[in-house]
């Protein structure tokens, strides 16, 4: 099986269609199958005294200024969608309310994403079960009990669907990976388990492929030290190009659980082989 690789870009694109265009271009490149992005409705995800408080960045010195900033609408996902097309790469977003969700389905996306933190939201969960597209469910800060609840509401309306290890922690440690994990949650859901990665490098990664993950999804960027949030637990370009060809190598290199001879052995066994 093939492991199906999500370049993440989330809000790397720091609002500017130019970047967002760059990065799609380096995953396609890099031979990703999707990117992903997120969409929210301010004033639904966050509270107004939130969105007043005091902060500094390249739109303002307040959250709101900041977040504004970072969001895209119709006319920019308009644009997405078609360069998209245009560069033969899928694309498909975290939805962190219901308004955001109804906006995507605008779109002929084959795919959706639970985002973590919303992975309680059992009004988005059922919203978006119901479409009936096969969805990614990152599981960081959650418990086996929140996840299988997630899990029956997805089974019961017939929605395919994976779940995606998951730390939450930006950038996340190595030590804290707990990749042995992805087994307990297959064998507890019976379901595909992918890995969604936070850490700074590309072995957990590449691990989590060897173990068996469906999807790795990692944040992408073009310099880790621009602007944002999430810049610091992303790969930049080059870097998440390795990583694809770390992993398609590692799904090379799995093979088969049948022992035989090897064709290329062939000749050295004859060559070496005395008794």
């Amino acid at each position: 099986m093939n492991v199906f690789v999500i370049a993440e870009i989330g809000i790397n694109h720091n609002g500017d269609l130019k970047i967002t265009k760059k990065l799609i271009d380096a995953a396609a490149a890099a031979g990703a199958n999707a990117v992903k992005f997120q969409k929210r409705t301010l004033e639904l995800v966050y509270t107004k005294e939130e969105l007043d408080k005091y902060r500094e960045s390249p739109w303002g010195t307040t959250n709101r200024q900041q977040k504004e900033g970072l969001e895209f609408g119709k006319k920019e996902y308009d644009r997405i969608d078609q360069y998209c097309k245009d560069a033969g790469i899928e694309w498909f977003a975290s939805a962190w309310d219901l308004e955001s969700q109804d906006f995507l389905s605008q779109y002929d996306l084959r795919y959706n994403k639970i985002a973590s933190a919303l992975l309680t939201y059992r009004e988005l969960i059922e919203m978006v079960a119901k479409e009936g597209k096969h969805t990614f469910i990152s599981t960081g800060m959650s418990t086996m009990d929140e996840i299988g609840v997630v899990v029956e509401i997805f089974r019961g309306h017939n929605c395919s669907f994976e779940l995606m290890h998951c730390n939450s922690t930006y950038p996340m440690k190595n030590e804290d990976a707990n990749l042995r994990v992805m087994n307990t949650l297959g064998e507890a859901f019976g379901c595909d388990i992918g890995y969604s990665g936070h850490e700074t490098g590309r072995i957990v990664s590449t691990v989590a492929a060897a173990l068996g993950a469906s999807s790795i999804e990692r944040h992408i960027t073009l310099d880790r030290s621009m602007y944002g949030s999430d810049q610091a637990a992303s790969l930049e370009v080059g870097e998440f190009a390795r990583l694809v060809e770390d992993i398609r190598t590692v799904e090379i290199a799995m093979g088969t659980n049948e022992k035989f001879v090897h064709e290329s052995e062939i000749p050295i066994k004859k060559k070496l082989r005395k008794y």
